[in-house]
């Protein structure tokens, strides 16, 4: 099933998964919900049930809806059923979702700033500042 894949701190990327409840855990890290945010597409973003509970990274913001925590995908709907993105589904998603993001509390609200996945890597672990050493003479 082709979908879109969205890793913390990665860049989004079309993936073909098996399209089995098994994979689709593995994709997201445990247990699945599924959110609905494109009511004029047939799409859906899984992602893993508890991520905001069990701690995982902030990834990407979802319109004004809410935040997504840990990896996530995009796939296609069929009736009940999830299925393949089309060819252009696929690309906008892919597009939309490209750039890694994080987040920072402001007293205004969370700020979202997009990223590379450099960026992320040093924004997310920031290296401590070297200490300062005596020279011996």
């Amino acid at each position: 099933m082709k979908v879109v894949i969205c890793e913390p701190g990665q860049y989004a990327r079309i993936a073909e998964i098996e399209p089995t409840l098994t994979a689709e855990q593995k994709v997201v890290g445990g247990l699945i919900d599924c959110v609905y945010p494109w009511p004029n597409d047939m799409a859906a973003l899984v992602c893993n049930d508890e991520g905001k509970l069990n701690g995982l990274p902030l990834n990407r913001a979802l319109e004004d809806y809410d935040v997504i925590a840990g990896t996530f995908f995009i796939c296609g709907i069929s009736g009940e059923d999830f299925c393949s993105l089309t060819d252009r589904q696929a690309d906008y998603y892919a597009r939309k979702f490209h750039p890694p993001e994080v987040f920072a509390q402001t007293p205004y609200g969370l700020l979202r700033m997009r990223t590379t996945p450099e960026q992320y890597k040093q924004l997310m672990n920031p290296t401590p500042p070297k200490s300062r050493q005596t020279l011996s003479r």
